[in-house]
């Protein structure tokens, strides 16, 4: 009988523990990863030759990215690992549902019995009025030139946003010696009772991120919470040179730098579900749209399965244990004796730790909230969509004036969403001034549409024919 063919997207979290779920019941899955070394974001290797130490590099985490990296290492020999792997669109192929990549510029064609997409999460942004400038990054680019690069984005920077990335990369950044300016939260100091509840899921991790704030104050770095963002301030030579928030107080404070760390928690990578054709569900809390899964992973879609921050924000233990759990759930489904046995045994357990992790995101969520009036502040001269120079007056304007009183119809009108982003960046808060605009909940302006492919190719890419 021929084995089943298993094809894993990603080699974070997720895609590490689902590879090994799969290589200990016995298969040789196809691994892929668009990065050039295993780890994902938050994990993200740095490049060879590189020696910087673990404590250095990934701070309170260390000890975990250096055991997820370890058991890659082994599993290296037994999985068919391609790195520098973009999976761009998915399709049926005479009946046989495929994945279509590109590796290292070679296109090729997947087939697959079961796909488990891991893709991990990007950088959840809200427009300030100036991030168009030079010197402005997302959270997650800061990391990347940090971890992968050995650089910092620049001599004095300012941190500003919400969530626990905000104050674990700022915390990187201490660690590794960069002048951290300020670190600026949108979020209020004190936290509603729901999101304590949530938090006390996971006491310790809380305790963690607690322990990060005390350690960027005691560095004598500046950390105010419940700002406002008014503006970044700079000019087209010389880019971002401060930033300009109002307080908790109410006090106007200016803080210059020349770069500037912009993030506000994560918004999962789900072009690829989109493409599969999965069912989505709008969540209240974290205000977006998700792709719908049962407890163990499967989508709506027949033969694929989503894990890590790809379709929940769990973090990294959460991704480990989804990862594997939806590993076990497609084998167990594909009729895989081994596989079944593994999930009948192990799915529970995993559950129960999926749940208490749930909780605990619920928890984040609220305590950190998406800053959704924010967009109603947004000056109409404020640049949405940074790919195509779109503001917030034109997509006012698609409201007003066109009747656009949906994402997809004022993308349209105004290109919104359309560069090469392709609506990770803008999608979000597009959708939320569109709302605004239009006086209806957010989820009734729906969200913008995926389509292949979900990053851009080289013009010259050629399909491969079945």
């Amino acid at each position: 009988m021929t084995a089943p063919r298993i094809v894993i997207v990603g080699t974070g979290p997720a895609g590490v523990r689902a590879a090994q779920a799969v290589v200990a019941a016995g298969l040789r899955p196809i691994v892929i990863d668009e990065g050039r070394r295993d780890g994902g974001q938050i994990y993200r290797r740095q490049p060879e030759g590189f020696q910087r130490p673990y404590a250095k590099l990934y701070g309170s985490e260390a000890a975990k990215a250096q055991a997820l990296h370890q058991d890659f290492d082994a599993l290296r020999t037994q999985v068919d690992y391609r790195s520098e792997t973009l999976a761009w669109n998915l399709t049926a192929v005479a009946e046989q549902p495929a994945l279509h990549v590109v590796h290292r510029g070679e296109p090729q064609l997947l087939p697959y019995d079961a796909l488990l997409v891991c893709s991990g999460a990007t950088d959840r942004l809200m427009p300030v009025d100036g991030w168009h400038r030079a010197g402005c990054y997302s959270l997650g680019a800061a990391q990347i030139a940090l971890k992968a690069q050995a650089c910092a984005i620049g001599g004095r920077v300012v941190f500003l946003g919400s969530g626990p990335l905000l104050y674990l990369v700022a915390s990187q950044y201490e660690q590794a010696g960069a002048h951290v300016e300020a670190v600026l939260d949108t979020a209020p100091a004190m936290k509603p009772l729901a999101a304590l509840r949530g938090l006390l899921a996971r006491p310790a991790l809380a305790w963690r991120g607690l322990g990060l704030i005390r350690g960027l104050r005691r560095a004598g770095v500046t950390v105010l919470q419940g700002v406002q963002p008014l503006r970044i301030e700079g000019s087209d030579a010389m880019g971002a040179e401060a930033v300009v928030v109002r307080d908790a107080k109410g006090s106007v404070r200016r803080f210059e730098c020349d770069a500037v760390g912009l993030g506000w928690h994560l918004r999962a990578e789900t072009q690829l579900a989109d493409l599969a054709r999965c069912d989505f569900h709008f969540e209240p809390v974290s205000r977006q749209w998700l792709p719908r899964i049962d407890e163990d992973g499967r989508s709506s879609t027949r033969g694929v399965y989503l894990a890590g921050d790809g379709v929940r924000i769990l973090g990294a233990d959460g991704a480990e244990a989804a990862g594997r759990l939806a590993a076990l759930a497609a084998l167990s489904d594909l009729g895989h004796a081994r596989g079944q046995a593994l999930h009948a045994a192990e799915a529970p357990a995993l559950r129960r730790t999926l749940a208490q992790m749930d909780r605990f995101r619920d928890g984040l969520a609220r305590a950190f909230p998406w800053p959704h009036e924010q967009a109603a502040q947004l000056p109409d001269d404020a640049v949405v969509c940074r790919c195509e120079a779109v503001t917030a007056g034109e997509l006012r304007r698609c409201v007003t004036e066109m009747g656009s009183q949906e994402v997809n119809r004022a993308k349209a009108f105004s290109r919104v969403g359309m560069g090469r982003c392709q609506g990770r960046f803008c999608g979000h808060a597009s959708a939320e001034i569109v709302a605004q605009a239009s006086g209806v909940p957010v989820q009734l302006v729906g969200r913008l549409r995926s389509q292949a492919p979900v990053k851009p190719l080289m013009m010259n890419t050629a399909e491969v024919k079945a």
